[in-house]
């Protein structure tokens, strides 16, 4: 089956890339590892309407869902490597090459919001040409943002960080150490994963935002949510090959770095709508919601930042200067947290 699909796929990309004299329209791939009616895929959606609408249906995008061509893990090198022209790719998750992307996604605490959080990435972006080293051979197209995660357990309530203690919870890599540190088991997998994991009780739980009570259907098997907001950082979430890219045409290049804006805010949109359904889906499963003390949420927020600095340091080892950017991103969270605005030199 796979192989079946595999031919298919070329062969789709060998005819849709072909232009005609006739209409003259190209068509790129476009492959993600989440369903067609994910937030994600939602807003992904919005922006295959704007590029064939703004582009008089010169450019179009077909797309390939639920992991059926790119993979979570290697999506950055397969779209190096061309097996499709724009994907979903998730640099913090991968094993290497992407040590400062994932490192820095801990830098954001204080920082509250999808579009501070794209614009904090951008200016540590712009700052360092230590990211643009990670993503060679790839273009950015858009940042990815993100709710900010709770804590969703199985059986087990969680109303103070005594209760992390031994349970056994999927988090994000930047993570790992502060739940270590408070006594949990922490373990990184894959997000599409995580529900099996969590249904045979391989899993206690997972930090993860209230969207995911529905759209992956946490709800279904699990019973406590505690509302702390943790930090979470932007991270570079849709790229093209760089080989694709230069075979386009300058006006099919200038078009998709457009698109870059519609293509974050309709993912701002639709991660928006998904927090409250997942709020009201985790209700009528009757979902226990609780949260954190002021004082315990401020004693996490201070071991989050110290092991971000930490972490900072550590990439030193990989030859990495990561402490550059983590102070600067501390001076812009620290006055984005007064001022609810981002200024790159964070000084207003």
């Amino acid at each position: 089956m796979k192989a079946a699909v595999l031919i298919a796929f070329w062969t789709f990309t060998l005819l849709g890339c072909m232009r005609t004299p006739q209409d003259d329209i190209t068509v790129l791939t476009y492959g993600s590892p989440y369903s067609p009616s994910h937030p994600f895929s939602r807003a992904d959606r919005k922006w295959m309407t704007w590029i064939e609408t703004k582009s008089h249906g010169k450019l179009r995008i077909q797309p390939f869902w639920s992991g059926s061509i790119l993979s979570s893990e290697h999506s950055m090198t397969e779209l190096r490597h061309g097996v499709v022209d724009i994907g979903l790719i998730t640099p913090i998750y991968v094993r290497g090459g992407a040590h400062l992307i994932r490192t820095q996604a801990g830098y954001y605490g204080g920082v509250t919001t999808f579009a501070q959080q794209v614009a904090l990435y951008r200016c540590l972006e712009s700052s360092d040409t230590q990211f643009a080293s990670e993503l060679h051979g790839l273009v950015v197209l858009a940042v990815q943002g993100g709710n900010l995660p709770g804590i969703v357990t199985r059986n087990k309530q969680v109303t103070s960080l005594a209760d992390l203690k031994g349970l056994r919870l999927r988090a994000p890599s930047e993570l790992l150490s502060v739940l270590k540190f408070l006594g949990a088991d922490p373990v990184d997998m894959p997000m599409g994963d995580v529900y099996s994991a969590l249904a045979k009780g391989v899993l206690d739980g997972v930090i993860a935002p209230a969207d995911t009570l529905k759209s992956l259907h946490f709800a279904e098997v699990a019973h406590y949510f505690n509302t702390i907001t943790i930090p979470r950082g932007a991270y570079p979430g849709r790229a093209m090959g760089m080989q694709r890219w230069n075979a386009l045409t300058r006006e099919q290049q200038a078009l998709l770095r457009e698109s870059g804006a519609v293509w974050e805010q309709a993912l701002d949109d639709e991660l928006s709508k998904a927090e409250h359904a997942g709020v009201t889906a985790g209700h009528e499963r009757h979902m226990q919601f609780t949260d954190f003390p002021p004082d315990q949420f401020q004693h996490f927020l201070d071991i989050y930042n110290r092991f971000a600095e930490r972490g900072a340091e550590q990439l030193q080892g990989f030859g990495i200067d990561g402490m550059t950017p983590f102070r600067l991103a501390r001076r812009i969270a620290a006055d984005a947290a007064s001022t609810h605005s981002i200024s790159c030199t964070g000084e207003h």
